[in-house]
Order: C-alpha cells, then structure tokens, then sequence
C-alpha cells in the first residue's frame, strides 16, 4: 500500500471517530498518524517490517503501530469498518464539502439522517439548515456552492495522483523488455492540467512485434496488473479498465510509424485537435490518429513524430502544454511561441514551512532536501500567528527565527537560507505582524487564510490594501482555491494584477498539487501586464519539494518564460528584483526591535538615531 492510502484509512478513521461522539484525544491521535504517514518520504511499508522503527517515529505508539501493520496486512482497519456499519459510507463524502467538518456532518445526521450529498443538498435549498447550530442562511448558500464543486470534480484526480500512477503501469508494462518498445502518458496528464479523469497511455509496438499473437500476450499481461478493479473493453489494440481508485485507464497498441500522429491525437486537446483538422483540408491534407495523409489518403506525408506533422502543417513545433487552442497555433504559424520555462530553470524555492508552525521537518532537514533537489536558495516562510490551528509565529516568536535561519546559514550548509514569512492579510487587508519584525525579513510572503467567503468587492478592497502595504512582496495562493474541493475567491482579478504591477509585488504560481494557483489564464494575465511570478511549493515536509514540477507545468500552460518568473535569479539578483520593504535601507538587529505597531506605515527602530526614509 502506498503512504497516502494508508494515511487515508486513518483520517477516515479519525473523522468517522469525531462524527461518533469520541473524546478529542482519541480521534486527534488518528489524525496526526496520518499526517505522519502521508508525509514520511520512505514507503510506509518498509518502515513496518520493524515495529522499533516503526515506534520511533513521532506520535507512533505500540497500539498505534498494530494499527498501521493491521491496515497493511488487510487493506483496511477492524475499527474503521465497525464505524462504517454503524454509519453510512457516504458520510466520507460530506465531509469533502467545504464548510462541512464531522461535527456539523454528525449533527446533519442525528437531526434528518442526512446521509449523502444530495440529501445534504435538498436540506440546503429546502433552507432547513439555516436554524441548526453552527449554521444559518450563508452557510446554506456556501454548502450549495460546495455541492457543486463536489459534482463537477466527481471522478477527476489530483495530477500527481494520475501521474504516480501512470509511472506505476508503465513500469508494469515494460516488464514484458523487448515485446514493447516505450510507454508513453497522453492526455490531460502530459498537457499538465490541474486535475485528470481518464488515463491515456500509448504502447509502441517494435517492428516484427505487431502480430495477433504478440499483441494478445501484451493485453493479457496488461489486464493482468493488480489494481484493476473492472475491465471494461478489450479490443484489437486497446484495452480499458478501472482501477481500484477509480480512476479509467485507456491502453492503446500501435506501431512506431504512427506513434507520432497517434501521440497528438490523445494528447488532445480537443479543441486544438479540431483547428489542426481544418488546417490540414485546407491545405488538401487530412490528419487523424494514424497518419496526416492527402486527403484521399492516397500518399501519407507525415506520422511518426508530432514534430515532422506540425513541419508539414507549416507550424513550429507546440508544446503539450500549450494545445488548448487559445492562441497557440496562430503564434506557432508566426514563429512566435514563447521559449517555454523549464524545470532546470528554477534556482530557489520561496515558500515552505518547518517545525517552528505547522511543518513536518526542522531548517536543517529543509535545505539538505532542497540542496539534494539542486535550489541554491531557498526562502523559509512558517505561517504568523493569525493561524492558530497551524501553529503561527507572533512577533516574539518570528524574531527567534530569524535568529536561527541566520545561524544555520552561518554553519554552511551549501545552500542559501532566506528568512522568510507567510504572514497572513486580515480581514481588513493588514498584515498580521508588526512591521518591525517584516523588516528584518528577507522575504515577506502574504496568503489569506481566513474569511474565504467575502463577497467580490470586499475581497478585492482586501487584497489591494495588502499590495499597497510597502512590505507586502509576494501575493501567495492568490485566489486560495483547493482543487476538487474549494473553489477561489471571487474577486477582480484584473485590478489586482494592475496593482501588483503598479507597486512591484510578485504573484505566486503555488507547486502544491492541491492549489495549482493561481491557474494558466490567470498567469497568461499576469504575463501580459509584466506582474512577476514566483513558482514556489508551499512545502510541509521535505517530500513536498519534489512538487516544483508540478508549479513549472502550471507555469508553462500559462505562457511563462524564464524571465517571467524571479525565482530564474541568482539569489542576490532575486533579492534586488524583490519589492523594497518600505525604505528601510537594512535588516534591523534584533536586538534593538521595540515591536508595536502594525499596518505597513514607516516605522522607527528602538536604536538611537536610526530612522526608516
């Protein structure tokens, strides 16, 4: 079992615990479990084969130790599936809709047995909430709005969920050595959008390998693989199947000469697939998923590599990431396609977290991690103190951070450590230190964590007072949308770049897969009005370092090259391309901080004769 499914089963437990009425303790012992299994980078498997290994980690003990060996010997947990006879398996979902955590799922359910998504959504429309406790008529409003994101995401995948388990199959497959040539993912998944339903992955044939016989012994072996929960079709050269997660895998069979045209074909999109079609018979051409051929097919022109189709299309070469047909064949026609970023291009990450909030692993631990992954530069940004569920640094607090970043920096470590923050924006768009302690900071990140559900106005009113505060330099998760979950917060997008340009703070383009923001028409925007971005992972444990690759793919789909992001930059550059906080010429030592005030106004240090301008 993988880390996440065994971290799951807990969290379900957990939850399902908190809807049975049990004490705190018991369920939170759950939930931290999970959250340790779900970050650990070595597999969880080989952690269990040796119960002291296993009870060394923290939080882990004896009893909770049988309970992770139980769920990897059986696949489930005894306690879990009594509380799924007691209970309706569907409660699990509710307790996906945002707003919706166990307790107010156990009240739904003991006041009208509410059991299921659409139960909970006749319950709202019928306005039958509004006098629970706890609820009222916007939370109504907000559960509707979840409902509805609970549906559009139905039976859609996290992308490094659909890409882990792609790199799985094609391990799978390339068991068979010399029958297959290459496994190759097609699809959503390598055009690197945010959320994948159905799997596409092309088998190439090698040559003397495409008889009847060869391509039935490649399908047996295929529908062979452990995780298929159903097959759905077997034909001459494809096959389909469900996976126990749910996911459609699509297997097609093909041969070399029209890898190239059957590659473009699945890639998709759709739309881009569509205009290409009406270029070709414009041209007396006709293109499909075996070949561009003329139209009579008398004569194939092209078809064993997408390159050599789009050469014959008179079209440079399109990246995945940029077939949505929103521009890019017009710009490939003009030899105008931007010169894409790339994952080698990034130096440094600028945001991630540590033990001193809500972060799994030490300073130390973060910037081996990001060293082994190649940043020369990293920016550790704990969450302030408004975020009290994770943990925040106050004033007091931050201060002795900083302190200790600089000390790890002065032991050498072979990378750059940045004293950072994700301070949060309050309600009235302030910032949640004082500016003192920001101005000691080499980098001042600000998020919104707390009242999503402003209306538009508000909201935008909110975030055009944190750009203006002169210490705000990066914008993060800018639109705090949760994929498959929650959706962003409504606002006015284009007065918010317009002011980022306008006072130098950068956007982020959040890596971590559950974010993904902001999205690729939102970063194509901010492009086209020169807003800087940052690609950075929002990272909880050294294993979510890895997860930068998914913020270049987003960054990618949003047109962005090198230059466009500030992370490109040797760190001194980056610091010098950052927003200068408030005039303030240097750090100001600890020492001689008197903290106090807050707001972004100018600020006068303790020290004598030392005055901001």
């Amino acid at each position: 079992m993988e880390n996440r499914e065994v971290a799951r089963i807990l969290r379900e437990t957990a939850s399902l615990l908190e809807i049975d009425g049990a004490q705190i303790g018991r369920y939170r012992s759950y939930e931290k479990a999970a959250e340790l299994v779900g970050s650990l980078s070595e597999p969880i498997t080989e952690l269990a084969k040796d119960t002291q290994r296993l009870t060394a980690l923290p939080g882990i003990g004896d009893r909770m130790a049988e309970h992770i060996q139980e769920i990897l010997k059986t696949g489930d947990y005894n306690l879990r599936k009594k509380l799924l006879k007691k209970y309706p398996h569907t409660l699990l979902d509710l307790l996906t809709l945002q707003s919706l955590g166990p307790k107010k799922v156990a009240l739904l359910w003991r006041t009208f047995k509410a059991a299921t998504v659409d139960d909970v959504e006749k319950l709202a429309r019928e306005e039958k909430l509004r006098d629970l406790p706890g609820f009222g008529e916007k939370s109504e409003q907000n559960i509707l709005k979840a409902v509805e994101v609970f549906k559009k995401s139905s039976g859609r995948f996290h992308i490094h969920t659909a890409d882990e388990t792609a790199a799985k199959l094609i391990a799978y497959i390339q068991e068979l050595g010399k029958k297959v040539e290459a496994v190759t993912p097609a699809g959503s998944l390598r055009r690197g959008k945010e959320t994948i339903g159905d799997l596409d992955l092309l088998v190439t044939l090698p040559p003397g390998r495409d008889s009847t016989k060869d391509i039935d012994a490649i399908a047996d072996h295929i529908l062979k693989y452990p995780a298929i929960d159903q097959i759905l079709a077997r034909g001459e050269n494809k096959v389909s199947f469900r996976l126990d997660s749910g996911m459609q895998v699509d297997v097609r069979l093909l041969q070399k000469e029209s890898f190239g045209a059957a590659l473009l074909y699945f890639t998709g999109s759709k739309e881009h697939n569509v205009a290409l079609r009406g270029r070709a018979n414009k041209m007396g051409l006709t293109l499909n998923e075996y070949a561009l051929a003329t139209l009579k097919g008398e004569r194939r022109v092209a078809g064993k590599t997408e390159e050599e189709i789009y050469a014959k299309l008179k079209l440079d070469y399109i990246p995945p990431e940029l077939r949505e047909n929103t521009g890019e064949i017009e710009a490939a026609a003009e030899h105008r396609l931007p010169n894409l970023i790339r994952r080698q291009d990034i130096r440094g990450d600028l945001q991630m977290h540590t033990t001193a909030s809500d972060g799994r692993n030490s300073i130390e631990e973060m910037a081996e991690a990001a060293r082994e992954l190649g940043h020369q530069y990293i920016a550790l940004t704990d969450h302030s103190k408004a975020v009290t569920v994770a943990n925040g640094l106050d004033e007091k607090r931050m201060l002795e951070q900083i302190k200790k970043i600089r000390a790890a920096n002065e032991r050498g470590l072979g990378i750059r450590l940045l004293a950072g923050i994700e301070v949060d924006i309050l309600k009235d768009g302030r910032l949640d230190l004082d500016d003192e302690v920001l101005a000691q900071l080499d980098v001042v990140v600000t998020s919104v964590h707390s009242y999503m559900n402003l209306d538009s106005a508000a909201m935008t009113d909110r975030l055009l007072a944190a750009i203006e505060n002169p210490y705000t330099q990066i914008i993060a998760h800018p639109t705090g949308r949760l994929l498959l979950r929650r959706d962003p917060f409504a606002y006015d997008m284009e007065r918010v770049l317009d002011a980022a340009r306008k006072h130098g703070v950068a956007m982020e383009c959040n890596s971590y897969p559950d974010r993904l923001d902001l999205k690729d028409t939102y970063l194509r925007m901010a492009k086209d009005r020169g807003v800087k971005i940052v690609i950075s992972t929002d990272s909880h444990s050294t294993t979510n370092l890895q997860f930068i690759r998914y913020g270049v793919l987003m960054a990618r789909r949003g047109w962005l090259e090198k230059s466009d992001a500030l992370n490109t930059l040797p760190v001194d550059a980056l610091l010098g391309a950052l927003r200068p906080k408030a005039g303030w010429a240097r750090p100001v030592p600890p020492a001689t901080v008197a903290v106090g005030k807050r707001g972004g106004g100018r600020t006068r240090s303790a020290a004598a004769g030392d005055k901001s301008h």
